[in-house]
C-alpha cells in the first residue's frame, strides 16, 4: 500500500470515527465504562495505562475512573519526542495534568514512571486480527513492542463498533491488540 493510499484510508477511517462520535456520544463511553475489563485475567490491583480523548476519539475516562475506585492503578502515556516510545507515567483522578502536542493531556514530567498490565489504545480503524491504523507516528507500536519485551501485557484497543474494517494495512513492526473494546463489547483478536 502506497503513502497516498494510507493516508486516503486514514481520512476515510477519521471520517467513520466523527460519523460514530456524532451518532453515540456519551452512549458510547458510557458503555465501555460498563463492560470494564472484567473479560481480562489480571492480577490484583493492575496497573491500567489509558489516554485522554482528543477530538472524536472514544472517551475512556468514565472507563479509567470505575477501575481506579475498584483499585487499579493508571497511568497516561508521555510523549518523549519523535521516533520514541511513549512513557506511561502514574496518574490518578483529580491530579494536574499538562497539555502538549495537539492538545494532549500528560501527567507532569515529576510524575512516577509504571510498566502497565493493560495498555489502552486509541485508534483509527482496526481489522478482527487486531491489527490497528493510527496516526502514523508510531508511538504505541514503539510503546507495545518495548513492554512486550520486558512483561507480559495486555492491549486492548478502545473504539467504535464503526471503526472495524475488514482489513488494516500492516508492516513488519506493527504491534497488534489483543483485544479490541467497543460499546457493543470486548472482541479477543484472532490473528492466523
Amino acid at each position: 500500500m502506497t503513502a497516498d493510499e494510507k493516508s486516503q484510508l486514514r481520512e476515510q477511517a477519521k471520517a467513520a470515527r466523527k460519523a460514530a462520535y456524532e451518532t453515540h456520544g456519551a452512549s458510547a463511553n458510557a458503555a465501555l465504562r460498563q463492560h470494564g475489563l472484567d473479560f481480562l485475567e489480571l492480577p490484583e490491583k493492575p496497573v491500567v495505562s489509558g489516554f485522554f480523548a482528543i477530538r472524536d476519539e472514544i472517551n475512556p475516562l468514565p472507563l479509567l475512573l470505575k477501575l481506579y475506585l475498584a483499585g487499579s492503578r493508571l497511568a497516561l502515556p508521555a510523549m518523549l519526542g519523535k521516533g520514541r516510545p511513549l512513557l506511561m507515567r502514574s496518574w490518578a483522578p483529580g491530579e494536574p495534568l499538562a497539555e502538549t502536542t495537539w492538545g494532549i493531556q500528560e501527567p507532569l514530567g515529576d510524575a512516577v514512571v509504571l510498566e502497565p498490565d493493560v495498555v489502552l489504545v486509541p485508534l483509527l480503524a482496526f481489522d478482527a486480527a487486531g491489527y490497528r491504523l493510527g496516526y502514523g507516528g508510531g508511538f504505541y507500536d514503539r510503546t507495545l513492542a518495548g513492554l512486550r519485551a520486558k512483561k507480559t501485557i495486555v492491549a486492548v484497543g478502545l473504539a467504535y463498533d464503526e471503526q472495524k474494517v475488514d482489513a488494516v494495512p500492516r508492516e513488519s513492526y506493527d504491534q497488534p491488540l489483543d483485544w479490541v473494546l467497543t460499546p457493543s463489547g470486548p472482541m479477543k483478536c484472532s490473528r492466523s
